[in-house]
């Protein structure tokens, strides 16, 4: 690579993996170059536990990614999820005094009054996300620039995070030898990659499943409505086989993902699955419906959950495109189905798109947050969307 060109890195962190890709920027284009990936470390239940094992693995992820783009990586986007992430609804209204054009500065304004939010000791702003404005009581203006009223009103979407946790992902990176250019809300940065803008618009969640985390985002008109943290995730599933079944930890992840199934009916559920037994004991059998039965309440219940975040927000019968679901978790046999069944929507698996020479090896949904995060990258290197090019279209924007 010509050390001319820039790179736009993006470090997905998460419990389970450290996932590293590097892009470069072919004008306003965005092309893979490499990926590195790593055990995790230093996690416990979500949080970081072990700052110096954290930045370990990532430094062994994005050395990894190094040796493919060579040459070396100084600075990173870097993805922050978990129960220490939450959103809320704010709006600020700016008072013109007489009626006027409406430009930029004053959107602008308004939205910085929006933000302005009085907040806990141990909670900082990471993203401000303008909805729409309202204009003398007329709402709804997406772009309301050169319109005319005296009192222009923004509605944000303003989503935090507890500072101590995204300070201790900050220090990991730092300790790694890295700079970190920005942090993202996981499901954000993962619907860059994956979700069109035109399907925002049309109404769209995305989830990202991961070992210790869910995230939730809810898009509409393209402006997110809802960032959000459900309290299942891949781990309980595990957890409940484990406890069930009387295995290890070890022994219920294999049997989950050898034979487990979210929704009972989509597999030979009469069929016998051998079940490990300490040592010195002979393996055991069971029914695989038995395995199902765990894994069909508990995703059932992950999915109750995201259905009550869309009621609140009023997209439960909204979504045209569906629910996207990215993370590990989304791996599970019938976690679409499930989706589907309880959300009454068409549910799919987020996969990076529009990446110039994007390898088939990296077409998963685990994938997808760490692609958002180089492409959110390369924003910030643009000052602008980096436009993706797609096969036989001039490409497109990612806002």
């Amino acid at each position: 690579m010509e050390k001319k060109t820039q790179i736009a890195v993006g470090l997905d962190a998460g419990s389970s993996r450290t996932r590293c890709v590097v892009c470069s920027l072919d004008g306003e284009h965005i092309r893979y170059v490499s990926h590195g990936l790593a055990q995790a470390a230093g996690w416990a239940k979500g949080r970081v536990s072990d700052q110096e094992a954290l930045a370990e693995s990532i430094r062994a992820a994005v050395v990894d990614a190094e040796r493919g783009a060579h040459t070396s990586v100084d600075a990173v986007t870097v993805g922050v999820g978990g129960t220490g992430v939450s959103g809320a609804q704010s709006r600020g209204v700016y008072e013109f005094g007489r009626p006027r054009e409406v430009d930029v500065e004053d959107m602008a304004y308004a939205v910085k009054l929006a933000s302005d939010v009085r907040l806990e000791r141990d909670r900082m702003l990471l993203h401000v996300l303008p909805q729409d404005f309202t204009l003398d009581g007329r709402a709804g203006y997406r772009k309301p620039h050169k319109g005319v009223c005296s009192r222009l009103e923004a509605n944000v979407h303003i989503v935090t995070a507890s500072v101590p946790e995204h300070q201790a992902v900050v220090a990991a990176t730092h300790l790694a030898g890295l700079a970190v250019e920005e942090t993202v809300f996981e499901p954000r940065a993962a619907a860059y990659s994956c979700v069109y803008p035109e399907e925002r618009a049309r109404g769209v969640a995305l989830l990202d499943l991961g070992l210790h985390s869910s995230d939730l985002v809810v898009y509409d008109g393209d402006a997110m409505l809802l960032a959000s943290s459900i309290p299942v995730w891949a781990d309980h599933l595990t957890r409940d086989v484990a406890s069930i079944f009387k295995v290890t930890y070890e022994d219920a992840e294999c049997l989950k993902q050898q034979y487990g199934c979210a929704l009972l009916g989509l597999t030979a559920d009469s069929s016998l699955i051998e079940v490990p037994s300490p040592e010195g004991r002979p393996p055991r059998e069971a029914r695989r419906s038995e395995l199902n039965e765990i894994l069909e309440a508990r995703a059932e219940e992950l999915f109750l959950y995201v259905r009550a975040e869309l009621q609140r927000v009023g997209m439960e019968r909204n979504l045209l495109e569906g629910i996207v679901l990215t993370g590990g978790g989304a791996f599970l046999n019938g976690m679409c189905d499930m989706a589907e069944r309880v959300l009454n929507c068409q549910a799919g698996n987020g996969l990076a798109k529009g990446f110039g020479d994007w390898p088939e090896e990296l077409n998963s949904p685990a994938w997808a947050t760490a692609a958002g995060l180089a492409l959110y990258s390369a924003k910030l290197k643009l000052h602008q969307p980096p436009k993706r090019r797609l096969p036989g279209l001039m490409g497109w924007v990612a806002k």
